[in-house]
């Protein structure tokens, strides 16, 4: 499976190769999506992730959490449950379950829920922004680089 990364750049090529699925070769590359973590996942080590994968989600991903007991208990655990089952790796943890989201910080669980349904929605990572200054109109790619950086 190819994790690709989708750019502003790299859009219109990935419209045009959906648009025409006879020419396209093997499994559909954008099933898993490349992010980076506002303030990253400490692990029990101390080391810092911030870098990971999240895969699109199935109908089995959303109506799992339905049965799940954490989330009749408390609809808002929801989330998640949900995001445990999606996201492939944070940096060097491969095995993501419900615990390690739950010790994620706030702005990252936030981060990730609006990345989810970016992807699984719009079936892109890139949002439109309004710069508070000039009032010019642009794109970002959410699953990029810092801001600021190029």
């Amino acid at each position: 499976m190819r994790r690709r990364s989708v750019t502003a750049g790299g859009l219109d090529e990935l419209l045009e190769t959906a648009e025409r699925p006879e020419q396209r070769s093997g499994p559909d590359p954008r099933t898993e999506f490349a992010f980076e973590l506002p303030r990253g996942y400490l692990d029990p080590d101390g080391v810092l992730h911030r870098h990971g994968t999240m895969r699109l989600a199935t109908a089995r991903d959303e109506l799992r959490p339905q049965i799940d007991l954490r989330v009749k208990e408390n609809p808002a655990y929801l989330s998640v449950v949900l995001l445990a089952q999606v996201i492939t790796s944070i940096g060097s943890v491969t095995d993501v379950h419900a615990g390690v989201v739950e010790q994620m910080y706030a702005t990252d669980i936030a981060f990730l829920q609006d990345f989810y349904r970016r992807i699984n929605s719009e079936g892109h990572t890139l949002a439109a922004v309004t710069c508070p200054l000039c009032s010019g109109s642009f794109e970002v790619d959410l699953a990029g680089g810092r801001l600021g950086e190029s």
